[in-house]
């Protein structure tokens, strides 16, 4: 939150950038630490940036924002939606005010300085607090709108979220709407640092998320499943008797690894993994070529009628979450109410 304070008598709203001026402001940048004034000297205190003088406004950090994820002025102007002469004026005007380079600018290139790389962690809490600010407003007078991002497993089967999606985007249409999917653990640290509002993860029986809000939805077994002619034509084996063959399967230390490798562990079982994906999709592009067994949730493996599924007696199984922020805005908030409606109505 910027805090004004009244400009000191016969002082000026504003002070030209100069190299002495950037390595004093830089130094004093980090951590909220104040730069040795005169103590009748007006400053803006932004979560950690000292500025001094002067405004800092909304638009110009989401400007610095879009610069520093894109790494280029004309692609920044375009996110923005603004003429790039635009956007470089109010860089320039944001700079001054600050009193230091924020980008290194080259013909090739644009990257951050020191003081742009703090600069932007700031700069990213105080566009979030004002999005909240705006959303709950909102919300008080009975609209949810603002933004609601989604992080996903591949392979959810707990909740048809197409399909909650279409009814939330009925429900809530000036809510904008993101979707990413990752892995599980990915998806935590995203939640966790607040690029993610809601989550849905698959985990091993014995795991929960940490750090997060968390709701059970269901669990389920995982089957293997095979290329349809494949050598081995059992319709249900046990663990120990796939044991020599070549298997297909998400990066050790995955959780969508490691809810197979607790449950062949538990069966006294080693298995061979030659083929390390990093998606569904390419685990099952590669079970159709023949080059080994693949293991996906019972509940979802049917989405892939050419693959002949074979089920396990003790098979391993895995649970999932949906997970959100310890302080979930409006529109999350929003999301929560619609999944738990849609669970209770299933059950």
């Amino acid at each position: 939150m910027i805090v004004r304070r009244p400009v000191a008598p016969g002082r000026s709203a504003r002070r030209k950038w100069s190299p002495a001026a950037e390595s004093s402001t830089a130094a004093h940048i980090d951590k909220g630490a104040r730069p040795p004034i005169d103590e009748s000297n007006t400053y803006f205190s932004s979560v950690s940036i000292v500025i001094h003088y002067g405004w800092v406004e909304l638009q110009q950090l989401r400007y610095a924002v879009a610069v520093a994820e894109t790494r280029n002025f004309t692609r920044a102007a375009e996110r923005c939606r603004v003429v790039q002469s635009a956007l470089s004026h109010q860089i320039a005007a944001l700079e001054r005010e600050l009193g230091a380079r924020l980008f290194e600018r080259t013909s090739r290139r644009v990257r951050l300085t020191p003081a742009g790389e703090a600069f932007l962690a700031a700069a990213r809490e105080c566009l979030e607090a004002a999005d909240r600010a705006r959303a709950e407003v909102a919300a008080a007078v009975g609209e949810i709108r603002g933004r609601l991002a989604v992080g996903t497993i591949p392979t959810v089967t707990a909740v048809d979220l197409p399909a909650a999606l279409r009814d939330y985007r009925r429900r809530y249409p000036r809510v904008h709407i993101t979707l990413a999917a990752a892995g599980s653990d990915e998806l935590v640290e995203r939640v966790r640092q607040g690029g993610v509002d809601v989550a849905f993860l698959g985990l091993p029986p014995r795991a929960e998320p940490k750090g997060v809000q968390s709701r059970r939805l269901g669990g389920g077994e995982l089957v293997a499943v095979v290329a349809p002619d494949y050598h081995r034509v059992e319709n249900e084996v046990d663990l120990r008797s796939l044991a020599d063959e070549p298997f297909i399967d998400f990066r050790v230390g995955a959780a969508g690894r490691a809810q197979s490798d607790e449950a062949f562990a538990a069966a006294g079982v080693r298995r061979e993994v030659p083929f390390e994906v990093s998606s569904a999709e390419l685990m099952v592009d590669l079970v159709r070529q023949g080059l080994g067994v693949g293991m996906l949730p019972a509940a979802y493996a049917p989405r892939f009628p050419d693959l002949r599924v074979i089920r396990l007696r003790d098979a391993p199984t895995r649970v999932e979450y949906l997970i959100w922020d310890n302080r979930p805005s409006p529109a999350a908030t929003a999301f929560l109410e619609l999944i738990r409606t849609d669970s209770a109505d299933s059950a």
